[in-house]
């Protein structure tokens, strides 16, 4: 019985559920802070799969157009940020898709949406051209893991899947990311 307390206590203040309340009541200005808050985060889910600046910035358009649509579907069953990484990650994935004919090179820190820390040299070449190799769904999985820090519990949830599942999706394009590596070393 606590439990429900505390959840509904920790929903009342979740300041995304009161945006999203203040925009299904008509605020215009409550998407315009919802996409402030998290375009840089969308983007670079985008970017990590896509791996293409442009597509990306289209992909996060077209996420934010179907969010704005769809909001009202939201159940609160999870985090309304991890509900738009679900489909920041199933867009960029169909777009991917559209696209798989083209391979695109980009700098790592370019699809995480962050500057390289001032003494680190270039990115070797050989982590670019192996990310390229991986599935856009891998990419997505490293992209929300390591660039993103989300847990194995919040990956989960953006990908529509249970912890273990989501556990041994990111070992297994852990795995063929290594393999990638290793081959572009020999």
């Amino acid at each position: 019985m606590s439990a429900v307390i505390e959840k509904t206590r920790n929903e009342a203040f979740d300041e995304d559920l009161i945006l999203v309340e203040r925009h299904l009541t008509g605020d215009a200005a409550a998407f315009e802070l919802i996409y402030r808050k998290y375009y840089d985060k969308v983007f670079a889910i985008a970017r990590g799969v896509l791996m293409d600046a442009d597509e990306a910035a289209d992909a996060v358009q077209e996420v934010f157009t179907l969010v704005y649509r769809h909001i009202s579907r939201f159940d609160r069953r999870s985090k309304f940020s991890t509900w738009l990484f679900r489909i920041a990650v199933n867009r960029s994935i169909q777009e991917a898709r559209k696209h798989r004919h083209r391979h695109r090179n980009v700098e790592l820190t370019e699809a995480a949406g962050k500057e390289a820390p001032v003494e680190t040299e270039e990115m070797d070449p050989r982590v670019q051209a192996s990310l390229a190799q991986l599935a856009p769904q891998d990419r997505a999985l490293l992209t929300l893991f390591y660039w993103e820090e989300l847990s194995l519990n919040e990956i989960a949830d953006s990908i529509g899947c249970n912890v273990n599942a989501a556990k041994t999706r990111l070992y297994r394009a852990r795995e063929r990311f290594r393999s990638h590596y290793e081959e572009e070393i020999s």
